[in-house]
């Protein structure tokens, strides 16, 4: 049990640079404009990013089964929709060495849904993204030449400053992303949760808008 060694994201000294600039390292330069807008937030300021976009929402059994449980948790919307406004802020705090992410999906039949979660870069390319309670997903980034992807490293818990590791991959499925320049200010993105036994049990996917 050992807690993360910070790299860029946690250094106050280096708050004129882009959080995920040393997340990309090399190929941060090969970035299209969008993805750097995307990504512009630096640490320890106010920044804030906006992105307005329409996603699909798919969801399976058995996680669909377990909607009220994830609902309470914090976690991804459960749900099944189609054409959902969605807006998400991407914050910065002079206080944190966090990457906020802010998720509002507003569904039409339903209560505006609200999801949270904070990112942290831990080494190199490697972050971990921690939601309600603690929950952690740790993931991969890079840049393949055509798109932003998100590669699935494991699950675990956040106790204190402490990272623990949890065998919950087979229980869950693997989680990967992606996100996929359209021009100078949009982007299309995709969300998947892949289970060993049942296949594809979550998604969701569409296109969003950097806010100027």
């Amino acid at each position: 049990m050992s807690a993360p060694s910070i790299n860029c994201i946690g250094n106050p000294h280096l708050k004129n640079e882009p959080m995920f600039k040393p997340v990309f390292g090399k190929d941060w330069d090969n970035l299209p404009p969008v993805m750097k807008k995307r990504y512009a937030n630096r640490p320890y300021t106010d920044d804030e990013t906006v992105v307005n976009g329409i996603l699909d929402v798919m969801c399976k059994p058995p996680l669909l089964w377990l909607a009220p449980l994830i609902k309470l948790l914090g976690q991804i919307p459960a749900y099944n929709a189609e054409n959902v406004p969605v807006t998400v802020r991407f914050q910065s705090n002079k206080n944190s060495k966090y990457f906020h992410f802010n998720r509002v999906f507003n569904f039409s039949n339903r209560k505006s849904y609200i999801f949270r979660s904070r990112m942290l870069q831990t080494k190199d390319n490697e972050i971990i993204e921690v939601m309600q309670f603690g929950f952690f997903w740790k993931m991969y980034y890079a840049w393949d030449g055509e798109k932003v992807t998100l590669n699935h490293k494991g699950y675990g818990i956040k106790l204190f400053d402490y990272f623990i590791p949890l065998p919950l991959t087979t229980l869950m499925g693997t989680s990967s992303a992606e996100e996929r320049p359209v021009d100078e200010r949009r982007f299309d993105t995709e969300v998947k949760i892949t289970h060993p036994w049942w296949g594809k049990i979550y998604e969701y996917k569409g296109r969003f808008e950097v806010e100027e």
